[in-house]
């Protein structure tokens, strides 16, 4: 299975970004084939100009249009998803989530941004036709330790992103054990 992950933090590091990874090698464990779309590593005038044609943005657009599954990460500003990620968005076609499922992984400063990735970010994914969101997984950055890789993911952070994907890395595993 193709799986795409979207990371729409516009820093580095970026909790974000770390959870996204965290959750790509949990599925990359099971068996999937994983691939990771940083956004902020695509050419910014490209991206903010809507340059469909520029190659990078060509490849990016392809690889969400091949995967199975698609794991957006995004940090919350100002209760809304970051802007890098919207101008990304923005450059996929009408259709371009369509018969894809979609699990939404975000972080912010509270609990109280949670709701953003409720009622601001799955609308515009199933405006593209996400129509299978898996469960959100949200963090405080209080949840993230610091250290020499990054931001590492506190146990109950791990334990709600396992309680996510375990739907998804079951059937792939079942899936495997069959072939």
């Amino acid at each position: 299975m193709n799986i795409v992950g979207i990371a729409g933090s516009p820093t580095r590091p970026s909790r974000s970004t770390a959870l996204l990874r965290q959750a790509l090698t949990q599925l990359e464990a099971a068996g999937g084939h994983t691939r990771l779309i940083e956004i902020s590593e695509l050419p910014p005038q490209a991206i903010l100009r809507a340059e469909f044609r520029d190659p990078s943005v060509v490849a990016a657009v392809e690889q969400v249009q091949a995967a199975d599954l698609v794991v957006v990460a995004t940090p919350i500003y100002k209760a809304a998803y970051s802007g890098v990620l919207k101008a990304f968005l923005d450059l996929l076609p009408q259709d371009g989530l369509q018969g894809k499922q979609v699990l939404v992984l975000g972080t912010g400063g509270s609990i109280a941004h949670l709701l953003a990735l409720d009622y601001a970010l799955k609308p515009v994914l199933s405006a593209l036709g996400a129509r299978h969101i898996l469960d959100v997984v949200y963090a405080e950055d209080t949840q993230f330790v610091r250290n020499e890789q990054g931001h590492q993911p506190v146990d109950a952070v791990l334990h709600r992103l396992e309680r996510a994907l375990a739907p998804w890395t079951a059937d792939h595993v079942a899936l495997a054990l069959a072939a």
